[in-house]
């Protein structure tokens, strides 16, 4: 499998932080070699978001293979599947739950596929669009809140800037290594986040690793 492509901003942002920030620069070094990849289209990226939510790692890859077995049954689970909108619209919604899902899950898969399926959500369109309103269109789609969009402008769409101040990876991060270990107001996030623009989610994502040195794949 070919190596993955670093965002074109990557080094130019490294080197940035590194010069602004003495916790940055110590975490950059610590971590080589290893930055932000796409893992797969977009329709599957939210939908297995979806599967993922308020249940354990373990539990969500066990459902996710059962419900990529169920809408696409010549797909593999594992590695980078591609799902069809209009295959989950498809299949019947007790299949569905078969596979482990909650109802109100299965409201949000179908909700998503059908925001695909008829455009309403359209990839083509979104370099066009600043953060703010694809964040906006994504949050129309039942099931997915500010967070997971901007965990999907971070990891699908390697928007460079995104401050997840909800994340409470990253609460905890800015509270070890700038708080004296208290837990930062929003306020305060965005106020020490200023030096970082226009490369917050470079940022987020090293003081993540230094809570977690293995990065996570959306």
């Amino acid at each position: 499998m070919a190596r993955a492509l670093k965002p074109a901003y990557w080094d130019e942002a490294t080197r940035v932080l590194a010069k602004t920030d003495r916790v940055l620069r110590k975490l950059i070094r610590a971590h080589p070699d290893i930055h932000l990849r796409r893992r797969t289209d977009a329709f599957t990226t939210l939908a297995r978001a979806i599967v993922g939510q308020q249940i354990s790692v373990k539990a969500a890859e066990s459902i996710w293979q059962q419900f990529v077995a169920t809408v696409a049954p010549d797909v593999k689970a594992r590695g980078r599947p591609r799902l069809d909108p209009l295959a989950v619209t498809a299949v019947r919604e007790l299949a569905l739950r078969q596979c482990g899902l909650s109802g109100r899950k299965v409201e949000y898969l179908r909700d998503l596929a059908s925001h695909f399926a008829s455009g309403r959500l359209d990839p083509k369109g979104w370099r066009k669009m600043d953060d703010e309103a694809l964040i906006a269109a994504l949050v129309e789609v039942k099931g997915i809140g500010r967070w997971t969009a901007e965990m999907f402008l971070m990891f699908h769409e390697l928007r460079a800037d995104v401050l997840p101040v909800d994340d409470i990876g990253l609460q905890k991060a800015i509270a070890l290594h700038y708080h004296n270990g208290e837990r930062p107001t929003v306020k305060a996030m965005q106020d020490l986040a200023l030096a970082w623009r226009p490369y917050r989610s470079v940022a987020t994502w090293y003081l993540w690793r230094s809570l977690d040195p293995i990065p996570v794949e959306y």
